[in-house]
């Protein structure tokens, strides 16, 4: 019983994420310019390539949110151990790799010390992804194998 309500609540709380990450993507020009006004004159100064990183970065934090999404009904159908999920993982451990050296560039423009620990997040977040994705590979293997000799 609170395992299915975990889920439940997780699935709640990807499915809210995914919607408002897009609606953050989306109003990004305005949020950007607000904060240039009212925040920081570097994201007036650097505007352009601020917008560039951050809304690449957002359509990776989309694309990962969208894999543990993906990842989630396998959950729901307690069918976990799927080649889907080696998959989704190792593209959350690619996108991940592709936050890092987003934010690594922006250190060299406009170095912020939340800026590094996005790095430090998504390169560990790539590295956890990677090894889950050999881990639930040989899972996948090992289940396969004992449904043969079944």
């Amino acid at each position: 019983m609170y395992g299915e309500k975990l889920i439940r609540m997780t699935k709640l709380m990807l499915d809210g994420m995914f919607y408002c990450g897009i609606a953050v993507i989306v109003t990004l020009p305005l949020s950007l310019r607000y904060a240039g006004r009212h925040y920081s004159r570097a994201f007036q100064e650097y505007y352009v390539l601020m917008l560039l990183i951050f809304a690449a970065a957002g359509v990776c934090g989309i694309v990962i949110i969208g894999e543990l999404r993906k990842m989630m009904r396998t959950v729901e159908q307690k069918n976990c151990f799927v080649s889907e999920n080696v998959k989704s993982l190792e593209v959350m451990g690619i996108t991940s790799a592709v936050i890092v050296a987003l934010f690594f560039v922006k250190c060299f423009f406009l170095p912020t010390p939340a800026t590094f620990i996005i790095v430090l997040t998504f390169f560990t977040a790539g590295l956890f992804s990677g090894v889950l994705s050999f881990v639930f590979r040989e899972a996948i293997r090992y289940k396969e194998e004992n449904d043969l000799t079944i």
